[in-house]
């Protein structure tokens, strides 16, 4: 007699078809959202293949009930590591039925500022720290945590090893080699400050395939909670007091900033993000003034400052950066709940395409 595991990991490549999970966003911003459908075709080489499909949008939030239907776009495509064989995953963005981008479609707003042939020249390349918590499922408390309890301070939790140090590693460990099998571009992971709190990195990554990439990832890291009986946080702050909370540091690069002479335009690059800081913080993640303290390893909400190999200011620049004098810089201003469309490509339109004044070059100094 078969066992569901059985059914569950049987072998359907005789049937030449694929199962094609389709992904998206829903109404909140942060809930992902899918449906599967057959692909009668043995294998898909090209998003092409995959057609449009619509879901009910009054059950995510996206729709009213009386015009509910939402059409899904196919973007991007992963392996599917849950399904494995030629089975895919489809990240999506969604439409009205008359092709115009839904309210909550961050995508398309973001792929108009990648297109741009300004900022298309520049090479845009993106590395993003996702942080997370991991919860108990009934209690919704850190995993590792005593119940109604606390565990020792912060200290031995960052890159620790050991049963009273690290929590969920099995987790972590399936996420990692599940997103290298679907083809994501993680490149580390790590224990956080915070018990019960992990980070996966993704990068680098050019352009708006930055922000597939970190949702495929987070996807995938859904599906991996899901199965272990486990609750996925990104809340910035999940727990208040002397606890770190949960960013989504975003490192960034231009053609022109990884060229001689580069430090330089990373210098007027940070001048533009201090500018519009205001700006940047309200579409930087829910929550985020509950992290953004000046404690913790961030820097106030209020204000905004650089520094090399600070972690205590608003962006950051590399030892190495400043020793080659090109490279890269860190924005730690994103919260674990941004969305990566919204933050990848505001940055790269303050930085490539925003021309401010002399006045308020001035007014920043």
């Amino acid at each position: 007699m078969s066992r569901l595991t059985d059914l569950v990991d049987l072998d359907i490549s005789g049937s030449k078809k694929v199962i094609a999970e389709y992904i998206w966003i829903g109404g909140s911003g942060m809930d992902l959202r899918s449906k599967a459908r057959t692909l009668d075709v043995p294998k898909v080489e090209d998003l092409k293949q995959i057609p449009k499909w619509n879901f009910d949008g009054s059950s995510t939030g996206q729709a009213p009930g009386e015009d509910s239907e939402v059409i899904l776009y196919p973007q991007a495509k992963f392996n599917d590591p849950f399904r494995r064989g030629n089975n895919i995953l489809v990240i999506c963005d969604a439409y009205t039925p008359t092709g115009e981008p839904i309210p909550s479609n961050k995508r398309a707003a973001a792929a108009k500022i990648f297109s741009h042939p300004d900022v298309a020249k520049e090479e845009t390349w993106y590395g993003i720290e996702q942080e997370y918590t991991l919860l108990q499922k009934d209690v919704k408390w850190p995993l590792g945590w005593p119940i109604n309890g606390y565990p020792g301070a912060q200290g031995p939790y960052y890159c620790g090893t050991g049963a009273d140090k690290a929590w969920g590693r099995d987790i972590v460990n399936a996420h990692y080699k599940a997103c290298l099998y679907a083809g994501v571009k993680i490149s580390g992971i790590n224990g956080e400050v915070m018990p019960g709190q992990w980070e996966f990195q993704v990068g680098p990554v050019e352009g708006i395939s930055a922000g597939d990439q970190l949702w495929a990832a987070r996807y995938i890291l859904e599906r991996i909670t899901e199965i272990a009986g486990v609750v996925l946080s990104f809340d910035p702050k999940p727990i208040e007091g002397d606890w770190n909370g949960a960013g989504a540091h975003t490192n960034y690069s231009t053609k022109s900033m990884r060229e001689e002479g580069g430090y330089e335009v990373i210098k007027s690059a940070i001048e533009k993000l201090g500018l519009r800081h205001k700006e940047h913080i309200s579409a930087y993640g829910e929550g985020n003034d509950r992290r953004l303290t000046g404690r913790h390893e961030t820097a106030s909400i209020h204000s905004f400052s650089w520094g090399v190999a600070n972690r205590g200011a608003s962006v950051r620049v590399g030892r190495d950066t400043e020793k080659d004098g090109k490279g890269y810089f860190e924005d730690r201003r994103p919260a674990s709940n941004m969305d990566p469309y919204i933050v990848t490509s505001m940055i790269a339109e303050t930085t490539i395409l925003y021309k401010p004044s002399k006045r308020h070059f001035q007014q920043l100094q």
